[in-house]
């Protein structure tokens, strides 16, 4: 299946990774697979299974290469991503099969020592060795992307030179990257910012580089963040069911885009998803069954879709 038959806007789910990894509780790997079977079935086309990082520092993605493998055999429509902090998770993530790698770069680099224990050259060094990993992998080899996390504010640095992430972006190509997106990792973006450094990222790699957004509603503006985003092109949007996610390794990050509420405001708007709400809502619900001592967040869970509410065809 192509990502984009007859979807507007590409809502990829990240839950699995960025929700479950920023838990206490330990989602059994049977339930995980239940849980993204349905969202599969509510027309969910992208997941972020998990990350390939050592099992003592994120325990519960620890499962990640079984999860990656399973769902490539039982959804071999589903496009899997899988988050990498170096080549030898690159590497793993290659072996399980994973359609797509994402490497994240944090602008702040004292947030990057804390998440990843490397400075900026550090992780640049191993981005040029994963492209060199997917330069002999084939033509069918995982799409590279690198992520500026921290792009738009840190909470252990502050304020973040917009200058310093379009740099960043610009070096992630040049040493290899298919595609850059950009990471609110920490929830500081407001829709001005995202405009403003979308296009400025865009002017330096091209826009059919800087494809996505990775945004938080930690202050309450991940949807208007959206949003500005929509305004600018962007058409990949993150998200994870519930609102699970936030990153361990910076302070006060929580809140990622709750993915109900996106996929009603875009087709509220006459944008498609591919997401059937009514599936999507009774995912929710294996999530919360799976994981009963965890808050869920969203408003369309609460409320309900309006009466007389209809998704296009």
């Amino acid at each position: 299946m192509n990502l984009w038959d007859g979807v507007d806007v590409l809502v990829s789910e990240v839950g699995p990774r960025d929700g479950l990894q920023s838990i206490t509780p330990i989602m059994p790997t049977e339930a995980k697979l239940r849980w993204i079977g349905a969202l599969v079935e509510a027309g969910v086309r992208e997941v972020e299974a998990g990350s390939f990082v050592p099992a003592h520092v994120v325990p519960q993605l620890a499962d990640t290469a079984e999860v990656v493998r399973t769902l490539k055999r039982c959804h071999p429509g589903l496009h899997v991503a899988a988050l990498v902090p170096n080549a030898r998770g690159a590497r793993a993530a290659l072996e399980a099969g994973a359609d797509k790698i994402t490497l994240p770069l944090s602008a702040s680099e004292t947030h990057s020592l804390r998440n990843l224990r490397r400075t900026h050259a550090q992780v640049l060094d191993e981005v040029r060795a994963i492209a060199e990993l997917l330069s002999r992998a084939g033509p069918n080899r995982p799409v590279f992307e690198g992520a500026v996390s921290t792009a738009f504010g840190c909470t252990l640095e502050g304020p973040v030179p917009e200058a310093r992430v379009v740099a960043l972006a610009e070096r992630l190509v040049a040493l290899g990257c298919d595609e850059v997106s950009l990471s609110d990792t920490t929830g500081y973006a407001n829709p001005a910012q995202v405009r403003r450094l979308v296009k400025a990222v865009q002017a330096a790699v091209g826009p059919e580089r800087m494809t996505g957004l990775h945004l938080h509603n930690t202050r309450g503006l991940g949807l208007a963040n959206v949003l500005a985003g929509l305004e600018e092109g962007v058409r990949t949007f993150d998200a994870s069911q519930g609102g699970l996610g936030g990153c361990p390794f910076a302070p006060g990050a929580s809140g990622n885009v709750v993915t109900e509420d996106l996929v009603f405001m875009l087709e509220a708007m006459g944008l498609k998803t591919g997401i059937d709400l009514d599936r999507l809502l009774a995912a929710r619900r294996i999530l919360a069954e799976a994981l009963p001592t965890e808050p869920l967040y969203g408003f369309l869970a609460e409320a309900g879709l309006p009466l007389g509410f209809r998704q296009a065809a």
